[in-house]
């Protein structure tokens, strides 16, 4: 003999003194998204093929920027290394 399963359906009102937020259904989770309701995130990190041109040349400027950044910090840096071997040698 066996005995049949019987599941026990109970609604929580009340846990600790505080109610579990409300699920509310909204209709329109099952309607189609609209072009302009897709997942923004997802275009976002995707690039389109026709702008390759404009990050090409964002990102040489971007390189050419960063490398002369560079080399004005390294020339101050040798000015600097230069200016204070002096200072050792004229009163160290």
């Amino acid at each position: 003999m066996t005995t049949p399963s019987q599941a026990i359906e109970v609604e929580v009102v009340e846990i600790d003194g505080a109610a579990p937020p409300a699920k509310f259904e909204t209709p329109e989770a099952s309607a189609p998204r609209q072009f302009w309701q897709t997942n923004w995130q997802d275009r976002a990190l995707k690039l389109n093929s026709r702008w390759w041109p404009l990050w090409v040349l964002l990102g040489a400027a971007a390189v050419v920027l960063l490398l002369t950044v560079g080399l004005a910090l390294g020339i101050v840096f040798v000015i600097f290394r230069i200016l204070r071997g002096l200072m050792r040698a004229l009163f160290g």
